[in-house]
């Protein structure tokens, strides 16, 4: 992801004219319109409306060292639509690019702005979410998936039900992955989804943050050792 200042943007857009109208301030406007389209096309992928396979494998590194940088976690999501081929054998391509096309919508619907939602190729997805960590990231994870299997895509008077298998797992800066680790480390949690039946979310066992506060006869003894017996002052 290249953000240096290109040439059309470096160019300054008064006439050298004045105020008069100035052919070459329109075909400056014009061009750095179209480069701006290039830009959005290059990245984005023409069918859902998200990032593309290209921008992920840019954005992952970045990602990555950032969460290295701010000592903030770093969550993936893998997301693949069930039986996707069966869907296409059935109802064909064409609702299959629907159905895609819907997935995207909801995925939109569910994660934040700074998330990044790309669509990885053929029927899978994947979103990164910054500053999220493993709790947070399988939470919005059930979230979309309940989202799916609630939300079918309409299709005249038919309701066509879709389901989806999902992993997540979470980076931090103490982590020795590369990016192409990372995606195996989730995408073998996906695999378990779909071992598992399908429709689900799979990730690491999330650890419990509740705190035991029992205190034992053994620590009470020594609590009011430590204070001394006060009945008699």
């Amino acid at each position: 992801m290249d953000s240096s200042p290109s040439f059309i943007d470096s160019v300054s857009l008064s006439c050298p004219q004045g105020d008069m109208p100035c052919k070459f301030q329109q075909e400056l406007e014009l061009l750095r319109k179209e480069i701006d389209s290039l830009k959005e096309q290059v990245r984005t992928d023409a069918l859902t409306g998200l990032y593309n396979f290209r921008f992920f494998s840019d954005a992952l590194p970045l990602e990555m060292e950032r969460a290295r940088r701010s000592f903030q976690p770093l969550s993936l999501i893998i997301l693949d639509i069930d039986h996707f081929k069966m869907f296409n054998d059935r109802w064909g391509h064409e609702l299959g690019n629907q159905a895609l096309v819907h997935i995207a919508k909801l995925i939109g619907l569910t994660f934040r702005k700074l998330d990044l939602a790309c669509r990885f190729g053929g029927e899978e997805f994947v979103i990164l979410l910054p500053n999220t960590d493993l709790r947070q990231a399988s939470q919005v994870a059930e979230r979309l998936r309940e989202a799916i299997a609630s939300t079918p895509l309409k299709y005249g008077q038919e309701s066509i039900s879709i389901t989806a298998s999902i992993g997540v797992d979470e980076f931090r800066g103490n982590h020795s992955d590369s990016p192409e680790g990372f995606v195996e480390r989730v995408d073998a949690w996906l695999y378990q989804a779909k071992h598992a039946g399908r429709n689900c979310v799979k990730g690491p066992q999330i650890e419990s943050t509740e705190t035991i506060s029992t205190v034992t006869l053994e620590e009470k003894d020594a609590l009011f050792g430590v204070f001394g017996d006060t009945t008699d002052q």
